[in-house]
């Protein structure tokens, strides 16, 4: 077993989802204003597993099966991994706005169900993230060890989409504060790095 591959799925799935984006923010919006939670990180949650078993299987197939391009990838991939951990390390060095938590009314379930779906399928940086960089990172690991990585990547999901949707409310001091985001983008930042070595190796 090679259990490296399940903290490396966990790490790699964490620092690409942890920045808040569209769907992260709807779903701290809709927790802070009384909606349902539950139904809307199970479809974050899931959509996201879908992803990326179809990242790790199905492109990490096509690469399996063109060296050439598995190489293209990876070095892709990491220079993607490094230039978005600058970034983040930018980020970190000049600090930015804190997240505004709009008032507001609750989406009913259903509404709210289409916009986590359309905020996950519609946003090309999805894909970046889960079929792209995780098929590239997952197609790497050793034969036996893609299954775990698979696992740590979704263990890694659905537990900030729980965190984000139940722990809005207790977390919403620390959203705005910018202090706190300048210490969460240098660990963003540092452990992108790290990834990039990795994945470059």
């Amino acid at each position: 077993m090679h259990l490296p591959s399940l903290s490396t799925g966990f790490c790699a799935s964490a620092v690409l989802i942890i920045a808040i984006g569209a769907q992260n923010a709807f779903i701290i919006r809709h927790a802070l204003r009384g909606g349902a939670v539950l139904p809307v990180v199970l479809l974050c949650a899931a959509a996201d597993l879908a992803l990326i078993v179809l990242g790790v299987t199905g492109f990490g197939a096509v690469l399996a099966a063109h060296p050439a391009w598995l190489q293209l990838a990876r070095w892709a991939g990491a220079l993607f991994l490094l230039g978005y951990g600058a970034l983040a390390l930018r980020r970190a060095w000049q600090g930015g706005d804190a997240l505004a938590l709009a008032e507001g009314r609750a989406d009913a379930t259903p509404q709210a169900l289409a916009k986590a779906a359309g905020f996950t399928f519609l946003n090309p940086h999805a894909y970046l993230d889960t079929v792209v960089l995780l098929g590239t990172l997952g197609a790497a690991q050793p034969a036996d060890g893609q299954g775990l990585f698979i696992l740590g990547a979704a263990l890694a999901s659905c537990s900030w989409f729980l965190t984000l949707g139940f722990g809005a409310r207790q977390l919403a001091p620390l959203f705005e504060r910018p202090a706190a985001w300048r210490l969460l983008d240098a660990g963003v930042g540092a452990m992108m790095l790290v990834l990039a070595a990795g994945l470059a190796r």
